[in-house]
């Protein structure tokens, strides 16, 4: 298998975490047309949206993170990740979807103004502030999800997991974690021991080190930053409607479909 990616995305670490999880063979890529904004490349034929991940499974090709991690589910049953339970399988789809947009978007809105400096003086620290209050609201409501258990799913690592694992980590790289001997920085310390997502951390650690030179590629327009939904309306909800519209007038910043990548 052949898995389209970046380090950096929240939503190709999901996969990887799943596809580790599982003891699965992939080979994970990052296309060359990356950012780029061209469609014509590998990348770009597999995903009209030119987003990773892409997951390509001999004549499968699939993009959008949760449709690829319901087909490993599918093909491969063992180890699930889902609960059995109706009830137990929505909760923990909601608890995806709310770390794929919310949660998502408050990470992606403190790295734009913390890597790419989209925002500077009295407008990054108010967006900074602002990430770092509905960082506390959103951990709080992981925390009271996860109650006294040790994982999401009660006594077995599982899909909410998955999904949270990568924003809640982002968070604490950003210095916003949860706070120390949490229920919540308990379940962060057991998921670094898993070594599925040990070797996923690693790799956006190894990326994240690099961001400082790597944020001129965007800043300048050699690289386009993807403006999806509910990142935009985080940016302009939170008074960054100024940095949007510099970083159209710069042409470094293109608008992508919803969620879920």
């Amino acid at each position: 298998m052949l898995l389209y990616e970046h380090p950096l995305s929240s939503y190709a670490q999901k996969v990887k975490i799943a596809l580790r999880e599982k003891g699965l063979d992939f080979t994970a890529e990052r296309p060359a047309d990356f950012g780029t904004g061209r469609r014509g490349g590998p990348l770009g034929q597999a995903n009209p949206r030119a987003e990773v991940p892409v997951l390509i499974d001999g004549d499968v090709t699939l993009f959008e993170s949760t449709v690829i991690l319901e087909y490993i589910e599918e093909r491969w049953p063992e180890p699930p990740l889902l609960p059995r339970a109706p009830a137990d399988r929505a909760r923990a789809r909601l608890t995806e979807e709310v770390c794929d947009t919310q949660y998502e978007a408050v990470n992606w809105g403190f790295g734009e103004v913390l890597w790419f400096r989209r925002a500077t003086g009295d407008l990054a620290r108010r967006l900074k502030a602002r990430a770092a209050r509905q960082t506390a609201e959103l951990q709080a409501w992981l925390t009271e999800r996860l109650g006294a258990a040790d994982w999401f799913g009660g006594a077995r690592f599982g899909w909410a997991d998955a999904a949270a694992a990568p924003m809640v980590n982002r968070s604490v790289h950003y210095g916003l974690g949860p706070d120390a001997g949490s229920p919540l920085a308990r379940w962060h310390a057991r998921l670094c021991e898993r070594p599925a997502v040990a070797a996923t951390f690693a790799e956006f650690d190894a990326a994240a080190a690099q961001m400082a030179a790597a944020s001129e590629h965007y800043t300048t327009g050699g690289r386009r930053r993807a403006y999806r939904d509910h990142r935009l309306e985080w940016m302009v909800r939170s008074g960054g409607v100024e940095v949007v519209l510099a970083g159209l007038r710069e042409d470094n910043i293109r608008f992508s479909w919803p969620h879920g990548e």
